[in-house]
């Protein structure tokens, strides 16, 4: 999981198993930032379309912007003005491809996750130094 600013440096990631859902890991995503200071929205995929999700993150003081999902029952939470932000989310998938460009994160060598995530922060650096 990788959460990145507007320019698509990143800010927090950390790796699960597999077999986590990617909406129950959000809210963690959130709380291991590098900065002090929380986002004040979160773009995210499809995935993340939960209201309890919305709710929790309202809490926080951080505005989820999430297309809903087409299988929805419940009515729309947010209207197209929000989703307009939704188009800027090429820039962390240009950040999630930049790491792809680091061959050890890609075909994932590391038996162990502990090193494979430090390998993950490693590239993470890199991006964030060559920005400087």
């Amino acid at each position: 999981m990788l959460m990145t600013d507007g320019q698509g440096l990143p800010l927090s990631a950390f790796t699960t198993s597999a077999q986590d859902a990617e909406v129950n890991t959000v809210e963690t995503l959130v709380d291991v930032t590098l900065l002090d200071k929380r986002p004040e929205r979160l773009l995210y995929d499809k995935a993340a379309d939960a209201d309890w999700l919305r709710d929790a993150l309202e809490e926080r003081g951080i505005e989820q912007i999430t297309p809903h999902r087409q299988s929805r029952k419940k009515p729309s939470r947010q209207d197209g003005r929000a989703l307009r932000r939704y188009k800027h989310r090429w820039k962390v998938e240009r950040t999630i491809s930049w790491l792809g460009n680091c061959r050890r994160l890609l075909v994932r060598h590391e038996y162990h996750a502990h090193l494979f995530e430090g390998f993950t922060h490693w590239a993470c650096l890199l991006l964030c130094l060559r920005w400087l």
